[in-house]
């Protein structure tokens, strides 16, 4: 099962269902985030022939079977990155952030661990900010992270 998410990051690195469909497991276990078990089930997806039977009606039928990112054209800062907010952000919401995060192809966790790539750290920054400096993680003020968007993202 590949929700909403990985099914994103599946269409950025491969985004036509040929070249999906194509895919080895080793190739979709190279793309961020995507681990053994969902490789494994694309490649048996892919493997069944009612399931490519289905994909060649639809593409008959004048579906167009490309990934159309809206908004993710062109890569960003944040593409492919782990993202902990942390304390309060004083212009953005905490929800506004985690979607422009998730909007740009990154992806916001509430945990700090080796994988995460930046921490957003707000005034009243805790345990997730000592966690970030004992593990050398690039640590973010909410400023320098806004300076990260496409200019366009806040509209």
């Amino acid at each position: 099962h590949v929700g909403e998410h990985l099914a994103r990051v599946l269409a950025r690195a491969f985004p036509s269902i040929d070249k999906l469909a194509e895919a080895t497991a080793e190739e979709l276990e190279s793309v961020h985030e995507i681990g053994p078990q969902v490789a494994e089930s694309v490649v048996q997806y892919f493997a069944e022939p009612r399931n490519r039977e289905l994909i060649e009606r639809l593409r008959k039928a004048g579906l167009t079977l490309q990934a159309e990112l809206e908004g993710e054209a062109a890569p960003s800062a944040l593409a492919d990155k782990t993202v902990v907010l942390t304390g309060s952000l004083e212009k953005l919401a905490r929800s506004r952030a985690k979607e422009l995060i998730e909007s740009l192809g990154g992806r916001a966790t509430s945990s700090v661990s080796a994988k995460t790539d930046f921490v957003v750290a707000g005034p009243g920054a805790g345990s997730k900010l000592e966690k970030a400096k004992e593990l050398g993680i690039r640590v973010l003020s909410e400023d320098e992270f806004l300076e990260m968007l496409p200019p366009d993202a806040l509209e």
